[in-house]
């Protein structure tokens, strides 16, 4: 009798965990899905209520090109405006989570008004670039430094700026320490950038759906392993800011709470000592709205800090 009882037993811990792994398993597979793999549904328009929304108008009507290149076995493309006045400067201009490159025009208007050439990519896995999966900057850095490749091979005196939002900021910021950056590349800024994909997705888990970091983020990570090749670990801004040489600026609003503020103290905290490296926390701003939310500090700092180090 007793022993039956102990069979009893086991068969249903043996089912309720047969029952979790199912579960978990599922969900796993539906937030996997949400996270990394692509949706063309386009997020991050500048609505016409916005102060910035007449850079989009005038970028809309500025000539531009549209560029390709492959790499890695996908083919990405990006916009590239030349600037009024013939230049060496070129900003490559990386947009976020979920955007592709139209997200950005009101930074590439920015960017055009102070003098520049804009690059503007769509990321793998979004816009007009091949990719089925987000990749938070891991795989994305490189194709950055391709692109900043492709800009030198065309012109050898390009002297280049790294300009990213959101997920195109921590991708900047990884792309920073890469051994195959070329010397071209003469500063980086970022807006809003995460420390790491494990901490942004595990933040999100918690803020979103009240699900802690154990199991879920664990499988959906090791599937990010088996798919893709790279645990959200290794997805690590900060990582890569501690062998940064470039100088930086670092933009973040004081409202964020998709990509909490407390992560941009850790970027610059991290930033190579001896580094040049500059903080700007704009008052009131939420998730990528520190340019709608001030438009005339965020031009100055930024008009400055490109003047300092890629004039």
């Amino acid at each position: 009798m007793k022993k039956f009882r102990k069979k009893q037993i086991w068969r249903v811990i043996i089912g309720l965990f047969a029952l979790l792994l199912v579960i978990n398993l599922g969900a796993t597979l539906y937030f996997y899905q949400i996270a990394c793999v692509r949706n063309n549904q386009q997020i991050g328009q500048v609505k016409s209520s916005s102060p910035n929304y007449s850079l989009v108008q005038k970028f809309d009507k500025l000539s531009k090109s549209t560029e390709s290149i492959k790499n890695d076995g996908l083919k990405l493309d990006a916009w590239y405006v030349p600037a009024e006045h013939k230049t060496n400067n070129t900003v490559i201009v990386v947009h976020g989570f979920r955007q592709d490159k139209s997200a950005m025009r009101q930074y590439g208007q920015l960017f055009h008004e102070l003098g520049y050439n804009v690059l503007m990519p769509d990321n793998r896995g979004a816009g007009q670039s091949e990719g089925k999966f987000i990749t938070f900057g891991y795989h994305d850095k490189f194709d950055v430094i391709a692109w900043a490749n492709y800009l030198t091979d065309k012109n050898p005196e390009s002297q280049i700026s790294l300009y990213g939002l959101s997920m195109g900021a921590s991708t900047v910021m990884m792309a920073s320490s890469e051994k195959s950056l070329p010397s071209s590349v003469k500063n980086i800024i970022e807006d809003c950038g995460y420390t790491n994909a494990w901490d942004e997705i595990t933040y999100q888990a918690k803020e979103s759906y009240n699900i802690p970091p154990f199991p879920l983020v664990y499988s959906v990570s090791l599937e990010s392993k088996l798919r893709q090749g790279w645990f959200f670990q290794e997805a690590s801004a900060t990582k890569a800011l501690t062998k940064d040489k470039l100088p930086i600026l670092l933009i973040h609003g004081s409202n964020d709470t998709y990509v909490p503020t407390s992560m941009v103290y850790e970027n610059y905290k991290a930033v190579k000592k001896g580094t040049p490296k500059e903080l700007l926390v704009i008052k009131g701003a939420a998730h990528a709205k520190s340019f709608e939310t001030n438009p005339e500090l965020y031009r100055q700092t930024i008009s400055k800090f490109m003047k300092a180090y890629n004039p």
